[in-house]
């Protein structure tokens, strides 16, 4: 808050704030002091300036982050990759500024180097991890930090959303390339993603003791929006699963219920190196749930039913992941017209 006064000649202004030192100055004008004033004031607004607090000269963005992937990340589903995003910030020379001389410039200037080596996207992802960081500090953990210094800074633009689908014989050669891998879990993990349309994660988290085989129906404790969900199964996909137990019986008596007994990891890998015996570029292991979602709509499945079936609560990214192909909708309304 500024506070003008006129003392002889001159006039005086200051400006307060909680956690910052007092700034005054005189100026011979009063439009001077006021205008000197306003600049001040916005400067703090913006996170301009140094706080002098004693845990903020002491206290560095790696302690911060430290105790966020301590305590905040691991509660999160998406704690794995979430990790792996703090630890590239905790590399980087950002991570060593004290906290009293963090701004919106110094957080724009980590943007703008991490955007010469990372995707807009992950750019961005990284940020709002700040951002929430930051914002635990102020509200939590008795930082006195006036406002998120992430807040006020341009995020890069969002990933364009995907329309991958995948042919026919792209299919096929997939299927032939990971027949060839060491481990058979791997092809039946693809064949029951392309079936059910649920994540990685999802399925290799899913258990025998949550199918049920009697109504077709798998549950899912917990999912990425931190709700469960009940996925119908298909024909194709309670085929799968009963040649994962034909095939892979030892593996999941071992793996205590594990229907598909693989770390994240070792598919991941095992995927990338199928889809290089097959010839296949610019394939995600995601994109089997975009063509799994799409095929429910050309099958006729509502949009209630197919949200079901994803756990999307919204339409809209529902639609977004849906990317029906036009020879598909022409051969449906020429089947119309007949009938």
């Amino acid at each position: 808050m500024a506070t003008l006064r006129k003392r002889g000649a001159r006039w005086q202004v200051q400006v307060r704030r909680n956690g910052f030192p007092q700034y005054s100055k005189s100026f011979l004008t009063k439009s001077a002091a006021e205008a000197w004033a306003r600049q001040k004031e916005v400067e703090l607004d913006k996170g301009e300036v140094v706080l002098q607090d004693q845990r903020l000269r002491t206290s560095t963005v790696a302690d911060l982050l430290s105790r966020y992937l301590k305590d905040v990340t691991p509660t999160k589903l998406s704690a794995s990759s979430e990790a792996t995003r703090l630890r590239a910030i905790l590399r980087h020379p950002f991570s060593k500024l004290f906290i009293k001389d963090l701004t919106a410039r110094s957080v724009a200037s980590y943007r703008d180097d991490r955007l010469k080596t990372v995707s807009a996207p992950s750019a961005r992802r990284e940020l709002a991890i700040l951002q929430h960081c930051f914002e635990l500090a102020k509200r939590e953990w008795g930082f006195p930090l006036p406002i998120n210094p992430v807040a006020n800074v341009s995020k890069p633009a969002n990933a364009t959303p995907r329309i991958r689908r995948v042919s026919e014989a792209e299919l096929l050669n997939l299927k032939a390339a990971l027949t060839l891998c060491r481990n058979p879990v791997v092809k039946f993990a693809f064949l029951f993603a392309l079936a059910t349309g649920m994540r990685r994660g999802e399925v290799l988290s899913l258990t025998w003791a949550n199918v049920d085989f009697v109504n077709r129906v798998a549950f899912l404790p917990m999912t990425k929006n931190g709700e469960p969900r009940r996925v119908p199964l298909s024909t194709e996909a309670i085929e799968t699963l009963q040649s994962v137990r034909e095939s892979v019986r030892e593996s999941v008596s071992r793996e205590k219920d594990q229907i598909f007994p693989i770390s994240a990891n070792a598919l991941r890998l095992a995927w990338e190196r199928a889809k290089r015996r097959a010839g296949i570029e610019n394939l995600r292991f995601h994109d089997l749930r975009h063509e799994a979602i799409s095929r429910f709509f050309e099958l006729g499945l509502s949009v209630p039913e197919v949200s079901l079936i994803s756990g999307h609560k919204d339409a809209r990214m529902l639609f977004r992941y849906t990317h029906l192909k036009p020879e598909n909708v022409a051969k449906k309304i020429e089947a119309l017209t007949q009938r």
